[in-house]
């Protein structure tokens, strides 16, 4: 009876600790919180790295970092313009829009087998439409056809001949047409170069740079259009081209400080030319005419100016001539130059320059090209406008 009680005893105490055991651990065990919920990027882990950053390299035998040397750009090369001497030759073809009235306008008409009042009334309205000026028109009709009736002329290379002759009159070639563009003394020569506003004018002064260079002469660009924001730089640009230096000042500057400081700066370095870009003004406005008139006061306390250029659009026809007129009286132009005959049929505008001012053209612009700005010659570009060889000159 003993016995059983003691294994009864035994039994109930195994019992008691196994079910301890299984419990006091569980108590110990606290619950964790739920993870919040996240949305995955399940994107690869490159990608969220994003793109590999290159370390400089390194000395291997210092370990020290080594930075790649900068780039250092290469300065433009400076170009060298083709030489004037020929150029209006070899633009010839550029004035194909004015061969239709002068040339083949022309030459058909005189190459009629009967020159009646008709034909010659033809020929007036050809050349006054071509802007050669009423009275330049008269004149050359009535001496060409003076001339057919004299010498009984009929075939159509002795009619072409007597026509170049009455043109290359009507411009007049005993006009002095050489840009005075030498120092004297030391001192360089200076080129004023006015215009109206559109005329092209801060380009072809880029250009006419261009001619002096290739013509053997140092340049210093004055840009003392101060007006237009983009002058400067676009006067500078063309500069730096030909390896001329440009004086510059603020925007809205004086720009007869600018002129001023420009000649200075140019006897300073002992340059051949400085070349003087104005503003663009219309000739009807007082102010600014007055304005220009300034300039040329403040850059002769310095010395002459050697030459006014008078920059005119072709396009523009007999409104040219007023043009020309009212700047003439400002600053005593010297000399025109003729742009944009390239896109016009209106050649004769150069006749009538010079018949009602006694202005030469010395300079005439056939395109958009950088050298497409040549030395005007009466016969060359008469030759150029008939086409053919009607002065007798090489063309």
């Amino acid at each position: 009876m003993a016995e059983y009680l003691v294994l009864a005893l035994v039994l109930l105490g195994v019992l008691i600790a196994g079910t301890v055991g299984l419990v006091v651990p569980r108590l110990r065990r606290r619950p964790e919180p739920p993870l919040p919920h996240t949305e995955v990027d399940t994107r690869a882990e490159e990608d969220l790295a994003g793109p590999p950053v290159e370390a400089p390299e390194s000395d291997l035998s210092t370990g020290v970092l080594v930075e790649p040397p900068p780039v250092i750009e290469a300065p433009a090369p400076v170009e060298v313009p083709e030489p004037t001497a020929g150029r209006l030759v070899r633009l010839r073809s550029r004035l194909s829009r004015s061969q239709n009235v002068f040339g083949k306008g022309l030459l058909g008409l005189l190459a009629r087998d009967h020159l009646d009042e008709d034909v010659w009334e033809e020929i007036e309205d050809s050349l006054i439409t071509a802007d050669v000026g009423v009275d330049a028109t008269r004149d050359i009709v009535d001496r060409l056809r003076e001339r057919t009736r004299v010498l009984g002329t009929r075939s159509a290379s002795e009619l072409r001949a007597l026509l170049a002759a009455e043109l290359v009159n009507a411009l007049d070639p005993s006009l002095d047409r050489s840009l005075r563009t030498a120092p004297k003394d030391g001192v360089p020569a200076v080129v004023l170069v006015v215009g109206v506003n559109g005329a092209g004018k801060t380009t072809t002064c880029g250009k006419i740079a261009r001619v002096l260079v290739a013509d053997g002469r140092t340049v210093l660009l004055g840009a003392a259009d101060t007006f237009r924001a983009a002058a400067a730089d676009q006067l500078e640009t063309w500069g730096s081209r030909v390896g001329a230096e440009t004086v510059r000042g603020p925007e809205a500057a004086d720009p007869a400080s600018v002129a001023f400081d420009a000649v200075k700066r140019g006897i300073d370095t002992g340059v051949d030319t400085v070349l003087i870009d104005t503003a663009g003004r219309l000739q009807n406005k007082v102010g600014l005419m007055d304005e220009l008139g300034k300039v040329k006061r403040v850059v002769e306390k310095q010395g002459p100016i050697d030459e006014t250029l008078l920059i005119l659009d072709a396009t523009t026809g007999q409104n040219g001539l007023e043009q020309a007129r009212v700047f003439t009286e400002v600053v005593n132009v010297t000399g025109v130059v003729l742009t944009k005959l390239d896109g016009t049929a209106k050649g004769g505008i150069v006749i009538a320059v010079q018949r009602k001012l006694g202005i030469p053209v010395k300079l005439v612009g056939l395109g958009e090209g950088k050298d497409d700005l040549a030395p005007f010659d009466p016969a060359q570009f008469v030759d150029a406008l008939l086409g053919t060889e009607a002065t007798g000159r090489d063309a």
